[in-house]
């Protein structure tokens, strides 16, 4: 388990290349691809190279040194002071202590890691001149229906190429396809967000041409995607008017980080109890700098503010 947020372990995570159907571990292992209808396919190609920054390994190898320390301290302190309910105590007490440093200090582990590959990441957009965004919300906020529509509004003005995250399926991911753009999908297995070593991978699938524009729509979650910098220019953080207008107060830490909300399916505004301007002041409580645009992705309403944003800080990504 994650010392960050409780998730699995990355071992389960796989890379799917929409273009090419080839699948495989964050480690170059070939995969055969499970179609949504159950179905499964071989692919037979050659694997990427061996990816040196999977904590994965580490993670268990910390775990497993972690529990044989603890036996063998057990195991002395039986031998030395026999079995008395003060000494079991007096064990317990410190074995629990020694178990949360080590979660805290593979938590700082991990977050180190994690920045060092996302800043190799952000290097590598800015020598290329590509905007790169990290898309964020709450499941069913709408993110893929907002990609779709950007690509097919902007596809024949500027390439975007899509990462698409979820724990599963390539059913986004295939949207994202036939709306116009490449993509390949990244599922996560018991993960509940994308990583930085995770994007380089998919970068390294997707080829994004210089100058051009990649989306990553993370997964559904609006807790643990704001602890991990993936390489992004900016995150941009997705609520529904079918959510809760004070989401941005009980999730601050995810509002602070980004620079753009959209409130999206306003057109739903009629038929939910939901209140527009209080959504905006919450999120300026938690974060005065936030930018806040209302759109409906399924409509088109207030999209060209969104593009009018996207637009400046493609002209930033150049400079």
């Amino acid at each position: 388990m994650c010392g960050t947020c409780g998730c699995g372990a990355k071992t389960q995570a796989t890379i799917l290349n929409l273009e090419t159907g080839a699948e495989t571990t964050l480690d170059g292992h070939v995969r055969s691809h499970t179609q949504d209808d159950g179905s499964a396919r071989q692919h037979e190609h050659s694997p990427p190279h061996a990816h040196p920054h999977d904590h994965g390994a580490d993670h268990v190898h910390a775990r497993h040194h972690d529990h044989d320390h603890l036996h063998d301290h057990d195991h002395l302190h039986d031998h030395e002071h026999g079995d008395h309910d003060h000494q079991h105590d007096h064990r317990h007490d410190h074995d629990d202590g020694h178990a949360r440093s080590s979660v805290i200090e593979l938590e700082a582990q991990i977050l180190a890691k994690n920045d060092a590959l996302a800043a190799k990441n952000r290097g590598w957009f800015l020598g290329r001149e590509i905007l790169a965004l990290n898309l964020v919300s709450s499941p069913g906020a709408g993110k893929t229906t907002l990609l779709e529509r950007t690509i097919r509004d902007l596809k024949n003005k500027i390439p975007i190429s899509v990462i698409e995250g979820d724990q599963a399926t390539s059913r986004d991911g295939e949207r994202i396809r036939a709306a116009g753009a490449a993509a390949v999908q990244i599922n996560t297995g018991a993960g509940c967000h994308l990583e930085a070593d995770m994007v380089e991978k998919g970068l390294a699938e997707l080829k994004p041409p210089f100058g051009s524009m990649v989306m990553i729509e993370n997964v559904g979650n609006l807790v643990c995607p704001a602890l991990f910098d993936l390489g992004e220019s900016a995150k941009v953080v997705i609520l529904s008017v079918t959510e809760g207008d004070d989401k941005p107060l009980k999730y601050p830490h995810m509002f602070k980080a980004a620079e753009i909300m959209i409130v999206n399916k306003v057109d739903l505004l009629p038929h939910v109890d939901f209140d527009v301007g209080a959504a905006i002041g919450n999120a300026m409580k938690v974060n005065p700098a936030i930018l806040a645009l209302r759109v409906s992705a399924r409509t088109g309403e207030g999209m060209d503010d969104w593009y009018d944003w996207l637009d400046h800080r493609m002209l930033q990504s150049r400079l």
